[in-house]
Parts: structure tokens; sequence; C-alpha cells
């Protein structure tokens, strides 16, 4: 199994302006660098919390079709954009929409309807293309939204990962704000 980003988010959940606010910068000086950690912060967040702010295409390729619910491992799912089974060939065939249903939200579910066509090579046959995060930066829950400028306001303040007599560690405050959007399994 392997997740493989198509289509990476027109913009950020948090604007450039919001930011500098947050930092309370008021100069132009350090946008570029600002911009940047503004970038890394909500990857950050995404990665920890296995979500995406907003609007992104995922591909999810699988070795077999699923046999039960299978959790899409990006969250919230808005739409299933395509499934594919490569066929002998090497081609990707179209699976049907009637040989599975579906479920968006937190977590995405997909569950076989029906038999699914099998894939003919043994790793990577199948491929579920899907769009995942929030409609679009208003939808995007402020909590979020404040372990983003949390986090980019340390990477701005912290720019090295460790000094001679301190290691750095991600803010407290940014695993509390993610705790109610990550998904637990048991």
């Amino acid at each position: 199994m392997s997740l493989i980003l198509l289509s990476p988010p027109a913009s950020e959940p948090v604007t450039l302006a919001e930011l500098k606010q947050h930092l309370r910068v008021t100069h132009t000086d350090e946008d570029a660098l600002i911009t940047g950690v503004l970038v890394a912060a909500v990857r950050a967040v995404e990665a920890r919390g296995g979500l995406a702010c907003m609007p992104q295409q995922w591909r999810l390729t699988l070795d077999a079709p699923p046999m039960e619910t299978l959790h899409l491992p990006i969250a919230p799912v808005a739409s299933i954009d395509a499934i594919t089974v490569t066929d002998g060939e090497g081609a990707p065939q179209p699976v049907d929409a009637s040989v599975y249903e579906f479920a968006s939200g937190s977590p995405g579910r997909l569950r076989p309807a029906g038999p699914w066509p099998q894939p003919a090579p043994k790793i990577d046959g199948v491929r579920i293309d899907f769009t995942a995060g929030y409609a679009d930066a208003g939808a995007v829950p402020e909590p979020l939204k404040q372990a983003v400028k949390i986090l980019a306001g340390y990477f701005y303040e912290t720019r090295e990962a460790a000094h001679e007599t301190r290691v750095y560690t991600v803010p407290q405050s940014v695993d509390a704000l993610l705790a109610p959007y990550r998904e637990f399994r048991l």
C-alpha cells in the first residue's frame, strides 16, 4: 500500500496576512520566509493529524481489492474520483461504482458491495483516487488554523532543529488542538 499526492492544495487555510498578524510582524522584509514556515506548518499539522486542510487529490494503491471496509488514510474525504484495477496488459481499467459503497467525511470509508475485478500484477494493482480536505479555508475548523499558526510561529522563532544546549520539540498545544481531529482505531 502506498499513498501518493496527485494534486496539492491550491491555497493554504491561513493567509500570509493572518499569520503575520499572529506573529505581530508588520514589515514585508520576511514575507518569503513567513510563507515558507506557513507551508511547512500546514504540512506538519496535516501529517501529524492524518488530515488534509484544503482540497487535494491523493492516490491510494493496494495490492488487492479491499475485502472489508477500508478507512482512507487522510481525512476528511470529500469524494472518490476514480478507482481502477490494472489488467494483464498493464492498463488501468475503471471499477464500476456499483461494486463499492462510499461514505465521505472523517474517516472516508470504502466498502465492497459486489465482486471486484482482480488486478493482474501482484503489487499496486488497485488505484483509488480521492479528494480530501475541507471545502475552503472558511470550512477549516479554527482549532486546526490555530495549530498552524502556533507551529508556524514556533518555526519562525526557532529556525534550527537543535542548539548545543537544547533540543527543540513541537509545542504541546499543537497536539492538544489536533487531538479531536485524529482518527483512532481500535
